[in-house]
């Protein structure tokens, strides 16, 4: 038995939907062939008692209507699609709050004027667990690793192969659903500024602690007159929770898979850091809230936690 080198082309845009008839897809079919058989049964039913031109005059705009929703396209987003969600969005509710089951109806007694009634928020994650992991209900678990980058643009060409061949060998050994996520967050300076002037005054030198002073001015001044942002990778892998121990068998899939990933992004110089419970709930609570300045990992309570202050309950 031999083996003969064969080349497969794979199409750029892999999700690309499958063509049916033609250069339609199957949707698309189904939209131009339900607008031809509502045309053809309108015609059959009253085209024997209305001139054809009249017919042809209420057609044309039927059939316009059902080419431009097949073919047409908004944002990259197929138009009926586009059309469906609009209308999904216009009749959701828009007042949207966080409780635990359906808001009651206000007792009429109350003087109130009538306005949409709220509704309830449902998100995806139900709570953030101590081991750090993001429990989604149903959908399973979800754990998050913040990873470091390497510069590509700066490697010799046979370094970025070696690069390119290492993600590759990840991708291809995923076994889940994973996403990689880019995001920019804020940063504050002031903690930093603090620490030079702080140690500016132990330096053994004035010329040393001058240095200092004025490289936190400079902090200080750059602070203030501009919004400072630093990227941030995450890399977010879930497991769906099958069975009766499904959430335990979940999480250990989910921390599997990352030490899998860890091994085998490190031999590219990349780390990856599992996040625990206070880190994902300062992040999850700063993705709700980007422009506020993020809260200290120790302001953050754990689930089940007793928040005290003042050293009272």
């Amino acid at each position: 038995m031999t083996w003969t080198d064969s080349v497969a082309r794979i199409p750029a845009d892999v999700e690309q939907p499958d063509k049916i008839i033609g250069s339609f897809t199957a949707r698309q079919a189904a939209i131009l062939g339900g607008t031809g058989l509502l045309l053809y049964t309108a015609y059959m039913a009253i085209g024997d008692r209305v001139p054809l031109a009249v017919c042809a005059v209420i057609a044309l705009p039927v059939a316009v209507v059902g080419i431009l929703l097949a073919i047409g396209q908004h944002d990259g987003v197929s138009l009926d699609r586009y059309l469906l969600a609009a209308l999904r969005h216009q009749h959701a509710p828009k007042h949207l709050v966080s409780v635990p089951e359906d808001i009651p109806m206000p007792p009429t007694w109350i003087a109130a004027t009538a306005g949409p009634h709220p509704a309830p928020l449902k998100l995806p994650a139900r709570g953030v667990a101590g081991d750090g992991l993001i429990d989604l209900g149903p959908d399973g678990v979800a754990a998050i690793a913040e990873v470091s980058t390497v510069s590509f643009a700066l490697r010799t060409p046979d370094e970025q192969d070696a690069l390119v061949a290492v993600f590759g060998r990840w991708l291809n050994s995923l076994s889940g659903p994973a996403q990689i996520l880019v995001r920019a967050e804020r940063v504050d300076l002031s903690e930093t500024v603090a620490a030079l002037e702080d140690n500016a005054r132990q330096l053994p030198h004035p010329a040393l602690a001058g240095a200092a002073l004025e490289h936190a001015d400079f902090l200080a001044d750059l602070s203030a007159r501009h919004d400072l942002l630093r990227r941030q990778v995450l890399l977010i892998i879930r497991e769906p929770a099958v069975g009766t121990n499904g959430r335990d068998a979940a999480a250990a899939r989910a921390l599997r898979r990352l030490d899998e990933a860890s091994r085998i992004l490190g031999a590219c110089g990349i780390t990856t850091k599992l996040l625990d419970a206070r880190a994902v709930g300062s992040l999850l609570a700063t993705c709700f809230d980007p422009s506020a300045p993020a809260l200290p990992d120790e302001e953050i309570a754990l689930p089940g936690e007793v928040i005290s202050r003042g050293g009272q309950w």
